[in-house]
């Protein structure tokens, strides 16, 4: 940034002193997009997770471990963005790359999240191809609507995430009137047996598309997404400004033939197909004191139910014990399997409050952005909280430290999670 400062600072310098011999010129070129920019960060994340030992899901993570009351982990990441533009062509990509190391072992891997091209023939019309990452939908923490790309993290929604390869585009087109702009996105999302595996299985062409209006000062999509890997779905979302510092938005989604893998106390396994219909609606409001509050409500139509749910952790329980007893984890590893699948997304259940409060620069403290987030399970009264403490004193660099704390009973969703707390120190440089 303070490159750009120092030519924009040389451009109006230059301006004034030509106005003084003659007449204002603006010099276009100097500000005129570059054909090749880099940027990215490099990030080390420290972790300290205090262990509910009597939690279902800490006894099906760790049951064949050494028993841990603690765990540390160390985590290194390096993300790098670039793209290079000539004519109408961009070719953009991004690389993340990450490595983590604690008792139990260590792990690394790195990942194209994006690369494709993208051709602009005329105004207001793109063509695209290759990897990449689409954010459908207007939800903060969640968003039903999401057809095309993969799920957030509740726990930290602006991660980044890995995108699926497409072809698509869009034309963008402006009236006057009440409806000012129309925008059509046109998708295919193909899947083989080794191409977009985490979109589905089979062999498809995926076709989705997303209408986007602005009406008056609102806007709305309409999406869909045809039959292939994964089952037909539709849903629109919706955004608007009623004043300068709040704003209102929400998403709906119907979802046919929805599968749902079901584990009894007993044990029997079956998968249930129905159509299901998620949504959420939220608020976003900014206060005289710079104070940012987040609230949305979300119904997750896919969901477990809390005696579903209560089934399953049972279920591991039970299983945790006979292996106690007799060594035989035949039933830990059945339950362990739908865990992965199904049963251990960070937020599983039917309907979740989501609640973030940031205060920027309390007291005048410069560069200190202190917040505090809730996620509360609304079928068992579980909830997270985690409090953050963000300083940004030191130029690209982001000091984050967050401390997770869980609550609830016996055989709810955060009260049987594998952590009762959990300490994140994050340092990330960006350049």
């Amino acid at each position: 940034m303070p490159g750009r400062w120092l030519v924009f600072s040389a451009a109006v310098f230059l301006s004034a002193s030509a106005a003084a011999a003659e007449e204002y010129r603006f010099d276009v070129e100097a500000f005129e997009k570059k054909p090749f920019e880099l940027n990215g960060y490099a990030e080390l994340r420290a972790e300290r997770s205090w262990l509910d030992r009597d939690a279902a899901l800490y006894q099906l993570n760790f049951f064949d471990q050494e028993a841990h009351s603690a765990l540390d982990r160390m985590t290194g990441a390096l993300e790098l963005s670039g793209l290079y533009r000539r004519g109408i062509a961009t070719v953009q990509a991004t690389v993340h790359g990450e490595g983590a190391r604690d008792e139990l072992g260590s792990e690394g891997e790195t990942r194209l999240y994006e690369g494709y091209l993208t051709l602009e023939p005329a105004t207001g019309t793109r063509v695209e191809a290759g990897k990449r990452v689409l954010r459908w939908g207007k939800g903060y923490a969640w968003n039903p609507v999401g057809f095309v790309e993969r799920p957030k993290d509740p726990n930290d929604p602006e991660l980044s995430r890995e995108g699926f390869v497409m072809l698509g585009g869009s034309y963008t087109r402006s009236l006057d009137g009440a409806l000012k702009t129309v925008t059509f996105t046109p998708l295919l999302v193909p899947t083989t047996g080794h191409l977009n595996e985490g979109f589905g299985s089979g062999e498809h062409a995926n076709a989705a598309a997303r209408l986007s209006l602005l009406y008056r000062d609102t806007d709305i999509d309409f999406l869909v997404l045809g039959a292939g890997a994964r089952s037909a779905r539709y849903g629109l979302d919706f955004a608007r400004n009623l004043t300068t510092n709040f704003e209102i938005h929400g998403e709906w989604a119907r979802i046919t033939d929805a599968t749902k893998p079901m584990l009894s106390a007993s044990g029997a396994v079956t998968t249930q197909t129905a159509d299901a219909t998620s949504y959420l609606l939220g608020v976003r409001h900014l206060s005289v004191n710079d104070a940012t509050t987040i609230l949305e409500y979300y119904r997750n139509g896919t969901g477990y139910s809390e005696a579903e749910m209560q089934d399953f952790f049972r279920f591991g329980h039970t299983a945790y014990d006979t292996f106690l007893q007799t060594g035989t984890d035949t039933a830990l590893q059945r339950a362990r399997d739908l865990l992965e699948a199904s049963y251990g997304r960070p937020t599983p259940m039917q309907r979740y409050l989501y609640l973030r409060v940031s205060q920027k620069e309390p007291f005048d403290i410069l560069y200190f952005n202190p917040a505090v987030a809730s996620i509360v399970n609304l079928d068992d009264h579980s909830y997270s909280l985690a409090p953050e403490l963000l300083y940004t004193g030191v130029t690209n660099l982001d000091l984050r430290l967050r401390w997770f704390l869980l609550h609830g009973n016996w055989l709810t969703d955060f009260g049987e999670k594998q952590n009762a707390q959990r300490l994140e120190l994050r340092v990330r440089y960006y350049f």
